[in-house]
């Protein structure tokens, strides 16, 4: 009975996608095809829960982030993680680990293969055994040198058909761009002219999700992702899979649809998954991916990093406690994905609407000076606007122009990472963050690509004798994090669910409430986002509260102190 329903609901949002290009037998067919899907997969794979708790925690990495000359890169991350990692980690969010042509793995070649010098599925079906396997599903666009696109070009499947191409009475004058190249490709074929679409590079072309054979081939794939291990999946630039004429191709109704379909086939295999949508924007649409608790499981918080940066660069928390009091709880099993680095950068959309025009350009000056190249997007005068800051965490902390020689670098760094571990919902820590990595100018300077200062991979040998040298700055930044996270595990007032209230106590200041789900434990997190000393006015009750950080810095009989951008968390048990 619960399947039959879930097919009608299967049935009613592809009638919301393809209607009515799609007729009702088209419709039932391809809905047949789904549960088919759906039943192979629950007749091989008994049932399997997916714990989410205070205990989660994400490294975001990628499969080569550590290379040795004796085995496949994974294995060697895997041989790392064990011994340095999975005390603090029970999540490891791989990005993409297939064969690709270009951006670190963006240009998918083929969704169903891993690279070889990365290693194989058995791979990750072992990490998979002991950790939660996040990934990547490209779904947006493919590599112009993959096998789709040849048989694309060939119209052989598979790839007939799978590729977005336009006509010139296309109007394109609304497109919300990501990006500041040439939209559209003019190619001759098919005794026709058309326009390919390609809203990030030349080498990755749009996928074209009105035929229905590209959304079963994505369901497929994510069908296989699972059965190698994988539980958790990021649905990467999903805002801009569907494209209307005259419209600005960004957040269509049938793209949220896709998301729905996508949530409830999840919710329908046996093993247990979630979804993610990465959706770089401002607040309120990246918001509208949860939809009505029915898309996507969990959601960026995109606006935490750049306002996060700010507070501590300006040493003003006014705009970061605006947002997060207005920020809405997320609801029960759903989840805000905290994130302060990646592997892009420092995206500037989430701050439409929060930061004013000066408090941006002053903010793009800063981390200008810091080091930060930029990525810009076209917007609709043909003029450019920067899309993404690309620095390293660490170079965007740095300096300040209150701080000029860096004085208080460290503190800023792991006071940053402190908010974001205990923000509610789940934290993600980027690999080469854990380290205190700079810059990867070198990388920069050969590639040319903005986005490689922060995609610096690591030898095993060397990263490993960094983290037993005690006075190495890898292992100083590595302890001070590990510590935070080690903490964090313990205490039920972080579960990813527990309740936040946001108190705000001034500019200098950024301080939040977490309440665990039994309302037993409370916990305070309060930050100096300032360089000079802040005694707070808190209620005298709070002195006896246990500063869980550090036990020995709390005073019963002493006003609360806190050094410059020093965190305290402070807990009633």
């Amino acid at each position: 009975m619960l399947f039959q329903k879930n097919q009608k609901k299967i049935s009613y949002i592809l009638r919301s996608i393809y209607k009515p290009s799609l007729d009702k037998k088209d419709i039932n067919h391809l809905k047949d095809q789904i549960i088919q899907i759906i039943k192979k997969f629950n007749q091989n794979n008994s049932k399997k829960k997916l714990t989410i708790s205070e205990k989660t925690s994400l490294v975001i990495c990628y499969g080569d982030n550590i290379n040795s000359n004796q085995k496949s890169s994974i294995k060697v991350f895997q041989n790392f993680f064990k011994k340095n990692l999975n005390k603090y980690f029970d999540a490891i969010h791989f990005l993409p680990f297939y064969p690709s042509s270009s951006d670190s793995g963006f240009a998918v070649k083929d969704h169903y293969k891993i690279e070889k010098r990365i290693g194989n599925w058995s791979d990750i079906k072992k990490i998979s055994k002991s950790s939660h396997v996040m990934a990547d599903i490209v779904i947006n666009h493919s590599s112009a040198r993959g096998l789709w696109f040849k048989n694309f070009l060939k119209k052989k499947k598979p790839g007939k058909d799978y590729f977005l191409t336009v006509n010139s009475r296309f109007n394109t004058s609304k497109v919300v761009r990501p990006r500041d190249h040439k939209l559209l490709k003019k190619i001759d074929i098919f005794r026709k002219s058309d326009y390919l679409w390609r809203t990030f590079s030349a080498d990755q072309i749009d996928l074209d999700f009105k035929n229905p054979s590209v959304l079963l081939r994505f369901i497929k794939i994510m069908v296989h992702l699972v059965s190698n291990g994988v539980t958790i999946f990021r649905l990467d630039a999903i805002a801009y899979l569907w494209k209307k004429n005259g419209t600005n191709c960004i957040n269509l109704k049938q793209t949220h649809e896709i998301v729905k379909l996508f949530r409830l086939i999840s919710n329908l295999l046996n093993v247990e998954t979630i979804i993610i949508t990465e959706t770089n924007l401002p607040e309120k649409e990246n918001l509208s991916y949860f939809g009505k608790n029915d898309e996507a499981n969990w959601i960026y918080n995109f606006s935490l990093p750049p306002l996060l940066i700010h507070a501590f660069l300006f040493e003003n928390s006014s705009y970061l406690n605006k947002w997060s009091k207005k920020l809405p709880t997320a609801k029960f099993q759903n989840s805000y994905l905290n994130f302060i680095a990646s592997h892009d950068g420092i995206g500037m959309r989430p701050t439409e609407g929060i930061l004013n025009k000066k408090s941006l350009n002053d903010f793009l000056k800063r981390l200008k000076k810091n080091g930060s190249k930029f990525s810009y997007r076209k917007i609709k005068n043909k003029s450019k606007k920067v899309y993404e800051a690309n620095i390293t965490i660490f170079d965007a902390l740095k300096k300040s122009d209150t701080d000029p020689y860096g004085k208080f670098f460290l503190e800023r760094y792991i006071a940053a990472h402190a908010i974001m571990i205990s923000f509610e919902g789940i934290p993600a820590i980027y690999f080469n963050s854990l380290f205190g990595k700079a810059n990867d100018e070198a990388k920069y300077v050969i590639t040319g690509n903005n986005r490689d200062v922060n995609r610096y991979k690591w030898n095993y040998k060397n990263i490993t004798k960094k983290l037993s040298d005690k006075t190495s700055k890898q292992r100083i930044f590595y302890q001070n994090i590990g510590k935070l996270l080690e903490i964090k595990r313990k205490q039920k007032a972080f579960h990813p669910n527990s309740k936040r209230l946001n108190i705000n106590l001034g500019p200098k200041l950024f301080c939040f409430k977490r309440i665990s789900l039994d309302k037993k434990q409370t916990i305070m997190s309060i930050t100096n986002c300032s360089s000079v000393d802040q005694y707070p006015k808190l209620n005298k009750k709070y002195n006896k509260w246990k500063n869980i950080i550090n036990p020995k810095i709390n005073s019963l009989n002493k006003s609360l102190k806190l050094k410059p951008f020093e965190t305290m968390w402070l807990s009633n048990i």
